[in-house]
């Protein structure tokens, strides 16, 4: 009889933007031998280095870093894609004999790589609009009845007023030819023996938002309004994901005279509060961490966090 093989356990570093992530996994790499691997669906575009924070020249100096920049801002990012990818690296480190540091806030991610997500095919925009169209002219009730003869299962969980799902749902069997539960239950299994320990950085939300308008700030001086205009100045589908990234707009609007720099920056530091909301938000309720920290990372309490830490990885179970 075959057994599991033992695998060291994937240490996933974890936060609302601008609370230290990418400086204690850096740290912790270097402390564990260890490679740090992006989680973030920006920092995955190497166009935008300055503007999502990706880490410096240097820290990747100290490190092996993987998935950052590795996307052309043209291509489209997936989860699908970013859960294979990682799994990838992840076994690439074992392999070197290196601990996997995964790092990131994009809980879309995270949630896909912890808990798996079914590899959907994308929907044409115009079955989407044929099901919103449909939605609207026959009801919640009479749509929802429809769709049961499509997706019985789906159809008997949702309520008829929610539109939304019940659109996506129908569009989804009309395009692929295959119920959404069906494509649900389809979740790829993670790797056999793959384990995670959960860090999670969790600063007090007034303490967020300072570093969120420091580090903005510090964008800007770093030069994020060329590198905003340089992939402006390429024309791309506003709809790709990289041309959604917080700052691209908002920068935008200063390059074509339309704001002030100051305006940009108070709108950006807006947006990027906002967006911190939604990931405390997610954190709090859909994330559970082994080892919550509530607060700011700063280098000078690596000492205190990495006995913890170094505990967690030695601890069986999970």
């Amino acid at each position: 009889m075959s057994s599991i093989p033992a695998r060291r356990p994937v240490l996933v570093v974890a936060g609302p933007t601008a609370s230290g992530k990418s400086a204690l996994a850096v740290q912790l790499a270097e402390a564990l031998h260890g490679a740090v691997i992006n989680a973030d669906s920006m920092q995955v575009y190497g166009d935008l280095r300055v503007l999502t924070a990706r880490p410096s020249p240097g820290d990747e100096a100290m490190a092996p870093h993987r998935l950052y920049g590795v996307l052309d801002a043209a291509e489209r990012g997936s989860v699908a894609w970013w859960r294979t990818a990682a799994l990838a690296e992840i076994t690439a480190a074992e392999t070197a004999g290196r601990a996997a540091v995964l790092c990131g806030g994009t809980g879309l991610y995270l949630r896909a790589l912890l808990e798996g997500i079914a590899d959907i095919p994308p929907v044409p925009s115009e079955v989407a609009d044929e099901a919103t169209a449909r939605y609207v002219r026959l009801g919640g009730e009479a749509f929802r009845d429809e769709l049961r003869t499509l997706d019985p299962a789906t159809a008997d969980r949702l309520h008829p007023g929610d539109g939304r799902r019940l659109q996506r749902a129908w569009a989804v069997a009309t395009a692929t030819g295959r119920a959404l539960s069906a494509w649900q239950a389809a979740v790829p299994a993670l790797p056999p023996g793959l384990s995670f320990r959960r860090v999670l950085l969790f600063p007090p939300r007034p303490v967020s938002a300072e570093a969120v308008e420091r580090r903005f700030h510090a964008m800007i001086e770093a030069g994020a309004v060329d590198e905003v205009a340089r992939l402006l100045a390429r024309r791309l589908d506003p709809a790709l994901p990289a041309m959604k990234a917080i700052g691209v707009r908002e920068i935008g609007a200063y390059l074509e005279g339309r704001a002030s720099l100051e305006q940009t920056v108070r709108d950006a530091v807006v947006a990027t509060r906002q967006y911190a909301k939604r990931q405390r938000t997610w954190f709090r309720h859909q994330f559970r961490s082994d080892l919550r920290i509530d607060a700011q990372f700063s280098e000078s309490g690596f000492e205190e966090i990495f006995p913890k830490i170094r505990e967690l990885m030695l601890t069986p179970g999970y």
